[in-house]
């Protein structure tokens, strides 16, 4: 046989070499321009509510923005396209990742004002009911929180990131199937029509009906609004005219609001917590925020092993049976979300402390429940709104935000000259204190995390949907950190709500099997109705980008 010549031998390896170079370089192209399996994105994602505000927080970082730039401008076309969840009226908490790994939550909740009612307590309902009246005015934080973010992270211009919502609200935009649905709901369509929103035309037609699916919704006021706090800052809004005029509107309404309110208004900027979590890191944000139960939730179920053949058979029962028992014990322990900084009460950090864990776990028996004593429960009531935005860039900037006005439309406070819809935030201290102190934020169930694994993945996500947030996050990252599930399906799954009385209730399409089982266990089911829950998330792993929204809210991610 002839000797290959040394010279033909080289040339072979080095066209090797070159294809095997070329290969790397078209599978390094193929994930930047997004061709990770399953619709992935290579190198940025934002996940909102809706398409269009997913999209409108993408074209920020296209234009170079951060992740902050990405996440304000979502949140202020989710304050248009759903208007019923949030907007510049309420408050909201950032929790943000650098791309060093440290994580700081930037807490922008609304706050009691220096006067209030006395006996604000008292007028809280005994049954589910939607809290209106101006005593629940709580001041907004929304703008102050933007702007403290936007300082640190921000790298587009300010005005920027108004631009898109200004135009929609000005120009109007066909009204979206899921807040034409929510309009028709009866609950919701008395509310609305028997209000100022209705009266002054923005949820209504000229006939004082709601508006349905395809009717042209417009905020001509608040895109004037928007226009001048873009401008100006958003001291426009604290100490300029708009603020008077918000004040004006709220007094004129009976609330209690001044100024100086709006003048003394601080955001809170801290570390969060960090808890370990199996193979994960949680970063959470600390009290009045729901973090903490969040955390105690998912610490005390990874106590019971959980993996994909938990969802066999009998062991499914035997899951959903633990999983419930320990949403009664974190009801519990709602009381124990405060703001610490005003009360100078034991702090909530035994919620995540190995031993109260292992304690409660040893209370949970595994063919049995208990009466509502055995668990400390002390019922309160429940709530319903709240929107959750993640966005995460090409420089490893990771967002999870979550913004509130509180209960659907903020019970309808509505300031007619500056076209804000206020929040009715006070209403969570209802059932969760005794006191109520100026300055002190209300407990809250948001909790916007970031998990860091240990082979270097991310995932940022949060929910919302007032006392549903819990238990919506906690199944979305118990069915994709230990059930096998990808996280658009870990998202999708129908959840089970403890209620404030301890029932148990399924969202449709629960499997009836296990709910079968769970009746031989002495569980009482609820009739809860308003399963309003909703989760986005991003989540990054090998250089690959998954982001879902949650398709109850019609939503759909966006990135590239």
């Amino acid at each position: 046989m002839a000797k290959c010549k040394p010279w033909l031998l080289c040339c072979f390896i080095l066209a090797c070499l070159i294809g095997a170079v070329a290969l790397v370089c078209l599978w390094i192209a193929s994930v930047a321009d997004g061709g990770c399996a399953s619709g992935g994105f290579g190198r940025a994602a934002v996940s909102a509510d809706s398409q269009l505000c997913s999209d409108i927080g993408r074209n920020m970082l296209q234009q170079g923005g951060s992740a902050v730039d990405g996440a304000i401008a979502a949140l202020l076309c989710t304050s248009f396209v759903n208007p019923q969840s949030m907007g510049i009226g309420g408050g909201s908490i950032f929790t943000i990742r650098n791309k060093t790994g440290n994580v700081k939550v930037y807490n922008s909740r609304e706050t009691v004002p220096q006067s209030f009612k006395s006996n604000l307590l008292s007028d809280c309902p005994t049954v589910f009911k939607l809290s209106t009246g101006s005593q629940w005015i709580g001041v907004p934080g929304e703008l102050r929180g933007y702007e403290a973010v936007h300082k640190h992270y921000g790298k587009l211009p300010w005005a920027k990131l108004f631009e898109p919502t200004i135009r929609l609200a000005r120009e109007g935009i066909p009204l979206t199937d899921y807040l034409g649905k929510l309009l028709q709901f009866p609950l919701v369509k008395t509310l609305v029509e028997s209000s100022s929103l209705c009266s002054h035309q923005v949820f209504c037609n000229k006939n004082k009906t709601v508006l349905r699916t395809g009717d042209i919704l417009k905020f001509p006021k608040l895109a004037e609004t928007m226009e001048t706090i873009a401008e100006q800052g958003a001291d426009a809004f604290y100490t300029g005219k708009i603020g008077h005029d918000l004040i004006q509107d709220i007094q004129a309404a009976g609330g209690t609001l001044k100024m100086e309110d709006l003048r003394s208004f601080k955001v809170r900027v801290e570390d969060a917590w960090t808890v370990p979590l199996g193979n994960h890191q949680m970063h959470l944000p600390p009290p009045p925020a729901g973090g903490a139960l969040l955390a105690f939730i998912l610490r005390l179920m990874k106590e019971f092993s959980l993996t994909p053949n938990s969802l066999e058979g009998d062991k499914k029962i035997q899951m959903y049976h633990h999983y419930i028992e320990t949403l009664k014990f974190a009801n519990g322990q709602k009381r124990s979300i405060k703001d610490y900084d005003l009360t100078n009460q034991k702090s909530a950090g035994h919620l995540i402390e190995p031993s109260f864990i292992n304690r409660i776990k040893e209370m949970i028996s595994s063919n049995h429940t208990h009466d509502n004593s055995y668990y400390n429960l002390k019922p309160s009531s429940d709530q319903v709104g709240t929107t959750h935005v993640s966005v995460l860039d090409e420089d490893g900037l990771a967002v999870s935000a979550t913004s509130t006005i509180n209960q659907l439309f903020g019970g309808t406070n509505y300031s007619p000259q500056t076209g804000i819809i206020l929040n009715n935030e006070l209403a969570d201290f209802c059932g969760r204190a005794d006191t109520v102190r100026a300055g002190e934020q209300p407990p809250s169930s948001m909790t916007p995390v970031i998990l860091e694994s240990s082979s270097g993945g991310i995932l940022v996500i949060g929910g919302s949907g007032g006392s549903l947030i819990p238990t919506a996050v906690a199944m979305s990252l118990i069915n994709r950190l230990w059930l096998g599930m990808n996280l658009e399906d870990a998202i999708a799954a129908p959840i089970v709500f403890v209620d404030s009385k301890n029932n148990v209730n399924f969202e449709p399409g629960f499997d009836k099997s296990v709910k079968k089982g769970l009746i031989g266990l002495g569980h009482i089911f609820g009739d809860w109705k308003f399963f309003l829950n909703v989760v986005n998330a991003i989540e990054k792993e090998r250089g690959c980008i998954v982001a879902v929204s949650d398709k109850r809210k019609m939503g759909m991610s966006s990135g590239y």
